[in-house]
């Protein structure tokens, strides 16, 4: 059920990461608005189940987002399918337990935790380039169809971006990179009728970081109570909660005017100090 009805149906989207847990309730948020879409994920799998849901107005394409060809090959098959493309989320993005520490803070002597020091180099550059390469290549393969009719384009950053998070600093450097992407975009792309503004997510229950936010057993870990604690809401975000976002920005008649914001759905989370 969407909160609101906004009209797509001019549309031809392309979401990234479409399998995932809030990009694929954000294509199915599309094609309900009368948008043909375009699921990429490199797991066509679940791509295609998502596809499925939704029916005839979309196509699953098994992509590559760090492989240029992978994403032109997906451009080819979409070009037949729908035409040319004029609005695009760059969904595909994440995290890498290579990347992540097991301490908050470093102090002197911690004997069988990984530190910030056995951070490994290829687990760095992995979470770089699963952001923000795949954000760049994509909008390079896509952001060609738009430059002489316009087009939409929405990155999805992170609270990550605004206040990094202890244990993930490949994940919040990469996720401020793709805010000042958005900005560097919106800025570059104006005089083409072309609008991209972002949507940073607070925190919200994906397969991804299931297991840092319950035990085994269901029971929340001791991040969850601390995140909990610094959210004002005191809850996690529903993937509905997004939903109204995506289509304000998604909507020209809305929001028309807009380009170049990052806009945050996080319960309270940015603006808390604690205090």
């Amino acid at each position: 059920m969407l909160p609101f009805k906004v009209d797509l149906s001019n549309k031809v989207a392309v979401v990234t990461g479409a399998g995932g847990v809030l990009m694929s309730e954000f294509a199915v948020a599309l094609a309900a608005s009368g948008a043909k879409v375009a699921l990429l994920d490199i797991n066509g799998d679940a791509a295609k189940a998502v596809a499925d849901r939704i029916g005839e107005n979309a196509i699953a394409i098994p992509t590559n987002c760090l492989e240029k060809a992978s994403i032109a090959a997906a451009r080819d098959i979409i070009h037949e399918k729908f035409g040319k493309v004029n609005f695009l989320v760059n969904g595909a993005g994440g995290n890498n337990p290579r990347a992540t520490c097991d301490n908050e803070v470093m102090t002197p002597d911690l004997d069988g935790v990984k530190s910030f020091f056995d951070l490994e180099e290829s687990g760095l550059k992995f979470v770089f380039d699963l952001n923000i390469t795949s954000a760049f290549l994509v909008t390079q393969i896509f952001a060609e169809d738009m430059v002489k009719t316009g087009g939409n384009i929405i990155n999805i950053s992170s609270m990550n971006a605004f206040r990094p998070l202890t244990k993930i600093p490949a994940y919040s450097a990469a996720k401020a990179g793709i805010s000042n992407f958005t900005e560097w975009l919106a800025v570059h792309f104006a005089p083409c009728g072309i609008r991209v503004n972002g949507i940073a997510p607070g925190f919200f229950v994906t397969n991804q970081n299931k297991a840092l936010l319950f035990k085994e057993d269901g029971t929340p870990t001791a991040r969850t109570e601390k995140i909990l604690a610094a959210t004002p809401q005191k809850r996690f975000g529903e993937v509905e909660d997004l939903i109204g976002t995506l289509l304000w920005l998604a909507d020209d008649k809305a929001s028309g005017f807009v380009t170049g914001v990052i806009v945050p759905v996080d319960g309270g989370f940015n603006a808390y100090s604690g205090v």
